[in-house]
Order: C-alpha cells, then structure tokens, then sequence
C-alpha cells in the first residue's frame, strides 16, 4: 500500500497483455470504472477526485502502455491498437461491464473500443482528445522524423505541457511523478501515437454512429481544441481561421455520437445541457458568423459591433471583445 499523497491507494505492477503496466485500484463495489492516464501526466491525474469516485465505484487506474510508468509496445501506439488493449485490460482485472473515464489520448482509443466491442462497456467519459484532422499538436504529427525530440530535453517538453493546467496547483510529488514517467525517450516515443491520427482519425469519424454505449464528453473552459459554448461567446481569443474551421469540423465528430447531454466547458449557469443540437450546432453557427463577420469588419470594434448584433444575448462579451483584438493583432504580426 503507498500513500499518495494524503489519500491510500494500492500501486501496484502487474503483467497485461505481456507487459507490465503500472496501476492502483481502490476497494471492490457493484460498480466498477477503468480510469485512463491522459499525456504527459500519468494515473496519478486521478487523485484530487480518487476519495469522492471511490465512494461510488471500484476504481482501476492505469497508465496506459508507452506512458506514465508502463512498459511500452510499439504496435498499441495508435488509438484502434489502444482500445483493443483496454478491453484486454478490462478482462484480464475481471471488470464486468466497467464505467471508462478516458480523457485525452484515452478519448479516440475508448471510442474505438466501444465501436467494436458494443456490449462490452457500460458508459464512456471522454474529451480533451484528437478526434479529427487537422490538430493543433500539427508540429508533433507532422514532424517529418522524432529526431528533433529525441534530442530535446524531455523533462522540459513534460514542463511545458503541464505549465498550462489551470485551477489546480500540481503538488510536487505529482509533478515529479509526471516528468520521470517520459525520462529518456520516452517521451519521443509515445509522440508515435499522436502521429497515428491522421490515419486513424478518419476511420473512426466513420465507426462514430454506430456507438451505442452512453458517452459523455467533457470540455475545459479553456480548452482551445474543441469548447463547445452553452449561453456564453465562445473563447476564440487563441484560434486563427484554420483553427476555427477545425473546431467546426470536431464538433460535428461530436454531432455524430448522437449525444443526449453535452455539459459546456464554457456556459452561462442556469443554461440547460439536454439540447444538445442547439448547444452543438449554435457553437458552429456562430463561428461561422465569426469568420463572415471578420471578413468584412476593419477593427476589432467593427467586428464586436457585428457579433453583438447577432448574439447581444449572450454572455461574458469580454470573451468576444479578447477574440476580436486577438484576430486583428494577428492579421498585424502577418503583415508587419
């Protein structure tokens, strides 16, 4: 038993599959929910909830194959390869139609598991994961080799991604656990499965509307990728316009999952989350209103004059108004 942090959880390693792959669960319960180290961090991503979802489930955290502290095979470093391995996993820990909690890298893998594996899986929490092409990580896909981050630090790149959490101080035992999870090459070398996307991204777009497990998607208010808005401007303030045109384009991946409830990163608080066609397809309307409006407006405040013609409802306007000036800063630096 190992104290992590203030909250005892059982770490232990264990072969799956032929490797072996670090894990903690909590006491055995009816219920049962896999949980699913996202990247750079590792199962250790779990704790500040573990006491409160240990009160309702019995919680398995593991780190997945390539990351967080588990032994690597090359061949599961894709999302399709992935899902097969959590069903694996589930099988050989004896979880009966277990919950998954699969954020990140965990979201294309989960979905493709639950595409083949339809009665398999009770419920699916995904997000904050690739799932369309083109992404914003284009720099670490479309490397033409890993050279260049196998010679990097890679204490500094974990560094880096962790600099941008929000709303939670990263306890120091945590951290350290993070950067010692992708030492050496580790870190080069799970990039190998990000690169898999934009082969298999596609073909998953194709399996989405055949899911039938109950998915739920989360968002971060400030999530840049894909922040589905409820009742609020939407935060465009960090996307240029292929940005946003593949913000569109992962909403609709979304759209194809036939979602009952979609609760809002980024939402006014009494907003409902049991319409999800307006929540989903007003995000999208409105981004397109974004571009046809930049296209014709001269200032930011011409083209806050715009939007705010259209949706004066909405709240926080400070977000439309940071979107403006960022866009029009952006079209500067390009011509300077």
């Amino acid at each position: 038993m190992t104290n992590w942090l203030n909250t005892p959880i059982e770490m232990q390693f264990r072969v799956i599959d032929g490797l072996t792959v670090r894990f903690a669960q909590s006491e055995d319960r009816d219920d049962h929910a896999l949980l699913l180290s996202p990247w750079p961090e590792s199962l250790l991503a779990f704790e500040p909830m573990w006491a409160r979802l240990a009160e309702h489930a019995h919680l398995v955290a593991i780190d997945l194959p390539g990351f967080g502290h588990s032994q690597r095979r090359d061949a599961l470093l894709s999302p399709r390869a992935m899902g097969e391995f959590i069903i694996s996993a589930a099988d050989a820990i004896g979880l009966a139609s277990p919950h998954i909690v699969g954020p990140d890298i965990g979201t294309a893998a989960c979905l493709f598991a639950a595409a083949a594996h339809p009665a398999r899986l009770r419920s699916l929490v995904v997000g904050s994961g690739g799932a369309a092409v083109p992404l914003q990580l284009n720099d670490w896909v479309q490397a033409p080799d890993l050279d260049r981050f196998r010679r990097a630090d890679p204490r500094q790149i974990v560094a880096g991604a962790l600099s941008g959490i929000e709303g939670y101080a990263l306890p120091g035992a945590v951290r350290e656990d993070y950067l010692r999870s992708y030492e050496g090459d580790r870190m080069a070398e799970s990039m190998r499965y990000v690169r898999t996307y934009p082969a298999e991204l596609p073909v998953l777009r194709d399996l989405l509307p055949q899911i039938q497990t109950p998915v739920q998607i989360i968002a971060g208010r400030r999530d840049p990728a894909v922040p589905p808005a409820n009742g609020i401007h939407p935060w465009l303030a960090f996307t240029d316009h292929d940005k946003r045109l593949q913000w569109i384009a992962s909403i609709g991946q979304v759209e194809a999952l036939d979602p009952r409830i979609v609760v809002a990163g980024h939402k006014r608080p009494d907003a409902p989350d049991d319409d999800p066609a307006s929540i989903l397809g007003g995000t999208k309307t409105y981004i397109r209103d974004f571009e046809r409006s930049l296209s014709g407006s001269r200032s930011a405040q011409g083209l806050v004059d715009k939007m705010m013609a259209r949706y004066g409802d909405l709240g926080n306007p400070y977000t439309l108004w940071t979107a403006a000036q960022a866009v029009f800063e952006q079209d500067q630096g390009a011509s300077s």
